[in-house]
């Protein structure tokens, strides 16, 4: 069987509806906890197995429940000349949304 294997890297807050999404559509995932260096928030890395042709359905999935989204976080800034002292700033971040990878598989099996 041709299969595409997608990649998907997507914040934890969508995580849930997108795999109840995939799910009703006939697609299985398999999740993986990982965490983005930017933020160190939490995201979810979703395997997805597709039959060549239908990696375009899971990927119309993927853009309808994980949109980005303006959040507010504090981050540490050191102020030039200051060793050691952090000053809190707030700025607003973009957050959400999905890094996507589809990639040809030569082989799959499920045991």
């Amino acid at each position: 069987m041709d299969m595409k294997l997608v990649i998907a890297v997507v914040h934890d807050e969508d995580v849930e509806e997108l795999t109840e999404q995939l799910g009703k559509s006939g697609f299985g995932a398999t999740k993986l906890a990982t965490t983005g260096t930017f933020l160190k928030q939490g995201n979810t890395t979703l395997m997805i197995g597709s039959e060549r042709g239908k990696e375009d359905s899971v990927l119309d999935i993927i853009r309808e429940v994980c949109r980005s989204r303006k959040q507010e976080c504090t981050t540490p800034l050191m102020p030039s000349g200051a060793t050691g002292v952090y000053i809190p700033c707030p700025m607003e971040v973009t957050v959400g949304g999905a890094t996507i990878f589809v990639l040809d598989t030569d082989r799959f099996e499920k045991i």
